[in-house]
């Protein structure tokens, strides 16, 4: 459910999805927001789809969300790989390639890297 919240938002130009991961008790994202959208409105529509698509009788998030801005090409190859691998880290896999719920599973299709971080 929360994956189909994700991909729905980006399918609806909310923000351009690079790479994601949701793991057992948290998610990493590394998306770029549509054009007048902020950063903290695109985590707005995630959390608050995903809660309404569950009926959003329960808090399910923590307040606010930790922010790293992608400096360069370098950055953001070492953020997806970071996001990549954090169940295989977490010992849920043996590979990044096993897990389901990220975006290397390749029944997610995932925006490219955007052309000013290309190098």
């Amino acid at each position: 459910m929360f994956i189909a919240t994700l991909m729905n938002y980006r399918n609806t130009n909310k923000y351009l999805l690079h790479a994601f991961v949701a793991m057992p008790d948290h998610i990493h994202l590394l998306l770029t927001p549509a054009e007048g959208i902020t950063v903290e409105r695109a985590i707005q529509f995630i959390k608050g789809g995903y809660s309404h698509r569950l009926g959003g009788k329960q808090e399910i998030w923590q307040r606010g969300f930790t922010l790293h801005r992608i400096e360069d090409g370098i950055d953001f190859e070492y953020h997806r790989n970071y996001i990549h691998q954090n169940p295989v880290r977490a010992r849920l896999v043996k590979s990044a390639e096993d897990y389901l719920y990220s975006s290397v599973n390749p029944a997610n299709q995932m925006d490219s890297t955007p052309e000013h971080l290309r190098g």
